[in-house]
């Protein structure tokens, strides 16, 4: 068997599996998270072709901040140049190819650690140390490759696709969606960076549905989830999503009370927005967090995770004192889903592991695999 077919026979399965109606669908078939290929191919016709997360424009404020990333294999940096305006762009230096940044920081020009080429933050080569014996060097000719990035509500959304829809357009619908919630001027506080022994969609999945709280989370949050009140409907193109009702225990996951704008069951309100293929948003009306993931093989997933505060709530004392709080709870719930998506991982590779019937509330995980059959 070659690798096409191996490809063909993963791919094959996820198709029969979205073909039946949802009131019948199972889980997926375990093939699409342990094959080598099938990772290969969702890496070429996924993450190098959509919108993928790289963080919060709030986190770049000053020119010279910057955050790196790998996509699709390729080493990006991410920016704020002199202009204020974000810049994403190739992070290989034009003359014996090292990576240039690293992490995330700030930096006034982008000095390569290997010879010292020195680039300004619009990727223009500035200086090369000892290179005028070299009669066929111009450095005006240098100027690293520039890759598509846009600000959509606040996130940086970067693509290796210059065909790729633009983020306007492709995501009107959850515009419409979280209009008065104001998500473009939440303020992110925290941003930081795992690597879980899962498959990203198991991950992705974990996210989509909240079946899994009361068990799962026991020691947490579990005790507040009520099944009863979730609403799971029909994904849309781009994106899927379900909401959850919050009590007043947590204020500030309610609307500010200076907060015109949300009335109604909408002040209490939580948003979990799976937005394709892998940024993962839950939406309070007081503040948020997110996942963007992206597979490191079939067994590993880099995850960026970060949150912060509404506008409204951002600058009360407080408030962050309340949201440092929940910080803790959420590494608590962190370590209680990295434990089940790891098992599940684990389950995965038996000879005995064969996908379920969905319920009811497992919806969002349905569209997700339907989408990604549709890409492959």
């Amino acid at each position: 068997m070659n690798i096409h077919d191996r490809d063909f026979g993963a791919a094959a399965e996820l198709k029969a599996n979205v073909a039946v109606p949802f009131e019948r669908a199972k889980a997926m078939p375990k093939s699409v998270y342990t094959s080598e290929e099938f990772c290969e191919q969702e890496v070429r016709q996924i993450f190098a072709r959509e919108w993928f997360c790289a963080g919060r424009s709030s986190a770049l404020a000053k020119a010279g901040d910057y955050v790196t990333l790998e996509l699709a294999g390729q080493p990006i940096m991410v920016l704020r140049d002199r202009d204020g305006r974000l810049r994403a762009q190739s992070n290989v230096c034009l003359h014996r190819m090292s990576v240039l940044l690293t992490g995330a920081g700030h930096t006034s020009s982008i000095v390569c650690p290997y010879h010292g080429w020195t680039y300004a933050l619009d990727g223009a080569l500035r200086a090369a140390p000892a290179m005028k014996l070299n009669a066929g060097f111009d450095h005006k000719a240098y100027c690293l490759p520039q890759v598509r990035c846009v600000d959509w509500l606040g996130w940086i959304l970067v693509t290796l696709n210059p065909e790729a829809p633009d983020p306007q357009q492709l995501f009107a619908e959850v515009e419409g969606h979280i209009a008065d919630y104001g998500m473009e001027s939440y303020v992110e506080s925290f941003r930081e960076e795992h690597v879980w022994n899962t498959n990203w969609k198991v991950l992705a999945e974990n996210f989509m549905e909240s079946y899994h709280l009361p068990v799962c989370h026991a020691g947490t949050i579990g005790g507040l989830s009520r099944l009863d009140e979730m609403v799971c409907p029909p994904g849309l193109p781009a994106f899927n999503y379900h909401t959850i009702l919050k009590d007043d225990r947590l204020k500030i996951a309610l609307a500010h009370p200076n907060n015109t704008r949300m009335t109604g069951d909408r002040r209490r309100m939580t948003y979990l927005l799976a937005i394709y293929p892998s940024l993962l948003i839950t939406l309070t009306p007081g503040y948020f967090w997110y996942l963007s993931l992206h597979p490191k093989g079939p067994g590993q997933v880099k995850i960026i995770f970060g949150g912060g505060m509404s506008a409204d709530f951002a600058h009360e004392a407080e408030a962050q004192q309340h949201f440092t709080q929940l910080k803790t709870l959420l590494d608590d719930v962190n370590i209680e889903d990295r434990g089940c998506t790891e098992r599940v991982y684990r389950g995965l590779q038996s000879d005995f592991a064969a996908p379920g019937h969905l319920s009811h509330l497992e919806r969002p995980n349905y569209d997700f695999a339907t989408w990604i059959a549709a890409r492959l």
